[in-house]
């Protein structure tokens, strides 16, 4: 399943239709511990850029972005009581929700892990 990441550090993981979407190791790196993780509601419709998630951590809040438009199929119901996962597993057991795309081309010009990685390395 080919991956994606944003400049704002989110990740989406397309299977189908179907996006996994979470936060990179690096931004949970810079927010420090995950305290608990504010989810969209199942249902709900995303446009790409809007902020249906906040994570808070000993650190500060982060709103999460939606890399894509959609609709929301699924959250993380296990990050309810185990907002640490996010710490621990960012990138796989700590994804944050699904969506079903609206447009895939919306995944266009997003980068793939090889950017990423050069795009953190020139942070």
């Amino acid at each position: 399943m080919p991956r994606y990441f944003t400049q704002d550090h989110e990740w989406i993981e397309v299977d189908g239709d179907t996006g996994t979407v979470g936060i990179t190791d690096y931004a949970q790196g810079q927010l420090g511990d995950i305290t608990y993780v504010d989810l969209p509601e199942v249902g709900a419709v995303l446009k790409k850029g809007d902020a249906p998630c906040v994570v808070d951590s000993v650190k500060a809040a982060s709103d999460v972005y939606a890399p894509v438009s959609g609709t929301v199929t699924d959250v993380n119901e296990a990050l309810g009581d185990e907002p640490e996962l996010v710490n621990t597993d960012p990138e796989t057991g700590g994804w944050l929700f699904r969506v079903k795309l609206a447009d895939a081309g919306e995944l266009d010009g997003m980068m793939d892990q090889a950017a990423y990685d050069a795009y953190v390395a020139g942070l």
